[in-house]
């Protein structure tokens, strides 16, 4: 047995699911255009103790959303619009379940709001990047993350049936905020002026019809006498919009993992846990051969890909680091294998114009992004045998330290490719050597110029590596870094982390996860939230909320 517990598997939260087994969301999809409708089943949550009420949501209906999201982009390239509606009468969707989050660990609360924003960021991804376009169809009111859900759409019409409206309820209900992006997108997205804003935020029973459209809440309202005719119309103008694609999709199988004491196992990623208290090792095991460089072949092979099913198992990874491993602090990763073959797709990823390549390319990007935003140390152990490389040094560039093992009696190996010049940028919107060396931005040039296999000297004076000992240090001073990581305050750490982990330009997305993490680990353990007589804890009961009323 290894030195940090692993949770009983009955215990662990599964983020794999298919449309088979959906119980809240129904996936359609005719020509061009798909539709999921959000018909969430009350004693349908994840766990015992709280009923999901009015279409409310917990990880377990938002895992099914983000399963939706990847199945449309990878199983159906033909689909030029999304349509996201409510299946309730009068009811899109009430957001967060509260008594969910009220009787949840401030860990989980953390994690669940993290995913569900990562959710909804891909959303607009696909928009951007995917060739679909999402229109939020409300048929009924939309609260708190209910709305937001609707903000991350392109466009949003509502039903103008006197009573169903948009509202962000969380300041005058709950104490807490509609902090999964929702006052960011009101802001930076629709670019609504401060003032309405202000007042939207805290008016508890929302705006609705003309003063919605107005206001710029949403895109148009349509009366239920023509809803039905409205929404089809508004999706087929949306569709118009985007290029046809008459290419044929592929089933996403579930990727295998296997998990016992030790850990995880996947054919190409492996986790396992400690020695050390409180630490992990991620590795990743690379190919003997770089596989097709052609569109046609890869799309063949599908799932299993190398490059495609190595990524969607590192993706499950960092899930259950997040949300069944809350004691792991420091996670050690290493990339194994040749340096040649971690390079030999950069080229055919970066330049492919074929749909297929395309999405795992955005896909890879998103695992990226999904590693920049995990409360974990990351440090990239680059030794004897391992291949940080283009695509896989971008893995090193997410982790907070890389340690390089600089000893001219062990040849230690990285690589420069086409993947490192911006292919997958960061929250930020510029590269991971761009933002490394913000300060030295003709150091960024250089190091592009070298592109190609670096021996660890060569890495290093580039300033690739944080340190690199030789031989003879290496063990103790990896050690002893291991060690002092795992001591300090995880609070700290996280705090530490995303504060400098997106350096740079500021964007929507770097703006959501910043006060993601400030408003979460503040506002969900201050006692007018969550004490004993707090909004959330009140909430629903007769009981009214006890406010201290000093500002912090």
């Amino acid at each position: 047995m290894t030195a940090t517990a692993t949770p009983p598997a009955s215990d662990c939260i599964d983020f794999q699911t298919h449309p088979d087994q959906y119980r809240h969301w129904k996936l359609a999809v005719d020509g061009d255009l798909a539709k999921l409708t959000m018909g969430v089943q009350p004693d349908g949550g994840q766990r015992p103790g709280y009923e999901l009420k009015l279409n409310s949501y917990d990880l377990g209906v938002d895992i099914e959303l983000a399963d939706a999201i990847q199945r449309i982009r990878f199983e159906h390239p033909e689909v030029r619009c999304v349509v996201l509606t409510g299946a309730l009468d009068r009811v899109f969707c009430a957001g967060a379940n509260i008594n969910m989050l009220s009787s949840s660990a401030h860990g989980f609360k953390v994690n669940f709001c993290k995913f569900t924003n990562e959710t909804r960021l891909y959303i607009e991804d696909a928009s951007e990047n995917s060739n679909v376009s999402f229109l939020a169809a409300l048929n009924g009111t939309a609260s708190g993350g209910g709305y937001e859900l609707a903000l991350a759409c392109d466009k949003i019409l509502l039903v103008d049936d006197r009573s169903s409206a948009v509202s962000f309820p969380e300041v005058p209900l709950l104490g807490v905020l509609p902090g999964t992006g929702g006052l960011t997108r009101i802001s930076d997205k629709r670019k609504i002026r401060r003032d309405l804003t202000d007042v939207f935020s805290t008016v508890a029973e929302g705006i609705k019809g003309k003063r919605a459209v107005q206001w710029n809440l949403v895109d148009r309202i349509a009366p239920l006498s023509k809803w039905d005719k409205a929404v089809d119309e508004m999706a087929r103008e949306m569709a118009a919009e985007k290029e046809t694609c008459d290419s044929k999709g592929l089933p996403l199988e579930r990727v295998e993992l296997e998990r016992d004491d030790e850990g995880l196992r996947g054919k190409y990623v492996s986790l396992k846990l400690g020695p050390e208290l409180r630490t992990a090792s991620v590795s990743i095991q690379l190919p003997k051969q770089s596989g097709p460089l052609d569109a046609d072949a890869a799309l063949a092979e599908g799932c299993s890909w190398w490059i495609f099913q190595l990524f969607r198992e590192l993706d499950q990874v960092l899930l259950d680091l997040r949300l069944n491993r809350p004691d792991i602090g420091l996670v050690n990763l290493r990339v194994i294998g040749d340096v040649e073959v971690a390079m030999s797709l950069d080229d055919f990823l970066a330049t492919s114009k074929n749909w297929f390549v395309r999405e795992v390319r955005n896909f890879i990007k998103r695992v990226l992004k999904r590693t920049d935003n995990t409360a974990k140390s990351f440090y990239a152990v680059a030794d004897e045998g391992t291949g940080f490389a283009g695509t896989f040094l971008e893995l090193a560039l997410a982790c907070d330290r890389i340690y390089l093992l600089n000893d001219p009696e062990t040849p230690v190996r990285m690589g420069i490719s086409q993947a490192n010049t911006g292919v997958f940028p960061m929250a930020n919107g510029i590269s991971r050597l761009q933002t490394r060396f913000l300060g030295e931005p003709e150091r960024v040039d250089k190091i592009l110029a070298a592109s190609g296999v670096l021996e660890a000297e060569s890495a290093d004076e580039m300033g690739l590596a944080t340190f690199a000992p030789d031989e003879i240090d290496w063990d103790d001073e990896l050690r002893l870094a291991t060690e002092e990581r795992a001591s300090f305050s995880p609070d700290a750490l996280t705090g530490m982390e995303s504060n400098l982990r997106f350096a740079g330009p500021e964007t929507m997305e770097t703006k959501i996860f910043g006060r993601l993490s400030a408003w979460q680990n503040w506002i969900f353990q201050r006692p007018n939230a969550v004490g004993e007589h707090g909004a959330l804890k009140c909430y629903g009961t007769p009981e009214r909320p006890e406010f201290d009323f000093k500002r912090t």
